[in-house]
């Protein structure tokens, strides 16, 4: 028993010259507190000890293992007092650091509040593939193979004969739900669409559109003008002035091109107007016969109108932003800029 004694002797000297340092609480737990540490050895030499003597080590057991304990809650005191002296330790209480949050892009922005302004209107969205077959992208919209109107649109083919290609614009979609053949529609098509354009702070060779389509019994031009107007008015203010000239679609006819007041300069003329005062915002018109014959609904007796924008003109002018390209550069100092709500 006199050597149990002499080991318990020593270790309380060890212990008690333990030396403290940032890692000092942790490495003295794990020597001497532990599962399997000095003091969990000791204690287990009880059953080597006579009965007549249990009771008498016991007390020195267990005095040996409260010397251990309350050395340990030293060394994390100065610990914790060092950690806080060097400014390291982690307060709990104090509250969360603040994460940032990020925003929508503003392409996405304006293409929500588009969908509900004309949601508000009666119109479904409706979407449909990017990667599209000659048919829905160019015949059916009354652009036979040899028609002039196909050099407007400089195509990303991707095979020909048959010919697939990346979509020129969303009218596609609206072909595809006309040949549903469930009447009447009334829908807008947003979406991303890619034309072989040499990219500058006006032009990309992928762009977002938002398209529209409206077919039913008596549809006529003003009521493609109202609905235009209200459009307008939602969303730029209620004093915009608005104007339409004649223009040329060949799925449309009669077709317009639908101008603005130019926001930038309030229409008193610059040089993104042009100095005309005016920006062209979307093209429009009735829906051609030969639209609706293609898809098999009887132009006799159905009547409709489209329309079509693009969704980074209208951003622009909303946000006077005056290179396209800061749309699709993803810097961050540019993006924080618009908030994160419609």
């Amino acid at each position: 028993m006199d050597d149990l004694l002499h080991q318990i002797d020593s270790y309380k000297k060890e212990i008690t010259e333990f030396s403290a340092d940032k890692d000092a609480a942790e490495t003295f737990r794990i020597k001497y507190l532990g599962t399997k540490g000095l003091v969990k050895n000791v204690m287990g030499e009880m059953k080597n000890v006579p009965n007549e003597k249990k009771r008498e080590f016991g007390q020195v057991l267990n005095e040996f293992k409260i010397f251990a304990e309350n050395k340990y809650e030293e060394l994390k005191q100065t610990t914790d007092n060092a950690q806080l002296a060097t400014g390291n330790s982690i307060d709990l209480t104090l509250p969360g650091d603040d994460l940032p949050l990020g925003s929508r892009h503003p392409i996405n922005i304006v293409k929500n509040k588009i969908i509900s302004i004309f949601q508000r209107l009666g119109f479904a969205v409706a979407e449909g593939p990017e990667i599209e077959d000659d048919w829905h992208n160019f015949t059916a919209l009354n652009l036979p193979e040899d028609h002039p109107a196909r050099d407007m649109q400089d195509t990303f083919y991707i095979s020909q004969n048959p010919d697939w290609m990346l979509r020129t614009h969303t009218s596609n979609v609206q072909v595809r739900e006309m040949e549903k053949g469930v009447l009447p529609i009334r829908i807008i098509c947003p979406g991303r669409v890619y034309r072989n354009e040499t990219i500058s702070a006006r032009a990309h060779c992928f762009f977002h559109q938002v398209e529209g389509l409206y077919i039913a019994e008596n549809v006529s031009f003003a009521d493609l003008k109202q609905t235009l107007y209200f459009f307008v008015q939602e969303m730029f203010g209620a004093n915009i002035k608005v104007r339409f000239r004649p223009s040329y679609f060949p799925f449309t006819e009669p077709s317009a091109e639908m101008d603005i007041t130019c926001l930038i300069c309030g229409g008193e003329g610059c040089s993104v107007c042009k100095h005309t005062g005016w920006v062209e915002i979307l093209g429009c018109g009735m829906a051609h016969p030969n639209l609706l014959e293609n898809c098999k609904i009887d132009s006799n007796k159905y009547s409709g109108f489209a329309f079509g924008m693009g969704i980074e003109r209208i951003t622009m002018l909303k946000y006077q932003v005056k290179d396209l390209r800061l749309f699709s550069e993803n810097d961050l100092r540019f993006l924080k800029q618009f908030t994160s709500t419609v």
